[in-house]
């Protein structure tokens, strides 16, 4: 499978969102932001915003969302199928990896990541699915704002809705499926290609 898809027919930008993102401000124009205010005083604790903030992955680690794992959780399988996110090369392989789910099963992804350097808002997990070369699902599940991690709080998870995998004749075969994270202003933070193959119970 190529390592970049095109799925022209679906728009990474929410539709539902049609106002320009305000400049962002640094954690430490938040932490001042009316320090009287007691509603914003809540928000900002909400996000977790603290001064026990984790040190970057690496020195010199430019990024601001870092997808440390996802799990597909399978209700037929005892153990969860595990992307490897380790290293860029480990992420390049994952396109070459056709992981088998059985028709009917009940299938979630669990998400775990960690933000540095600055606020993340309005992050979302957009999902493209095709089977045959043919789009056949777009999924768009709204992750949250995120503050940097602290050593309270190492890393955020989040589990994405359950799904039921089709079944049948038609529904059997193989899926590839290009995964990104996508923050209010359109940031990118990564694309993933993978694939499954539904196969008979």
């Amino acid at each position: 499978m190529p390592e970049e898809q095109e799925f022209s027919q679906f728009d990474d930008a929410d539709p539902r969102i049609n106002y320009k993102v305000r400049a962002k401000k640094t954690l430490e124009e938040y932490k001042q932001l009316d320090a009287e205010d007691e509603s914003l005083a809540k928000w900002k604790e909400s996000l977790g915003l603290s001064n026990d903030i984790l040190p970057l992955e690496f020195p010199g680690d430019k990024r601001k969302v870092v997808i440390k794992s996802i799990n597909l959780l399978v209700d037929t399988e005892a153990e969860p199928i595990t992307f490897d996110l380790a290293t860029e090369e480990s992420i390049k392989q994952l396109a070459s990896i056709r992981y088998k789910i059985k028709e009917k099963a009940v299938y979630k992804l669990k998400i775990t990541f960690k933000v540095q350097h600055e606020i993340i808002t309005g992050l979302r997990y957009v999902q493209y699915i095709k089977k045959a070369g043919i789009s056949v699902d777009k999924i768009d599940d709204h992750l949250g704002s995120y503050a940097p991690n602290t050593e309270t709080k190492p890393f955020y998870e989040v589990e994405l809705p359950e799904s039921e995998a089709p079944s049948g004749f038609i529904g059997r075969g193989c899926y590839s499926a290009v995964s990104k994270f996508i923050d209010d202003d359109q940031t990118n933070h990564l694309t993933l290609n993978w694939s499954v193959e539904i196969v008979k119970k």
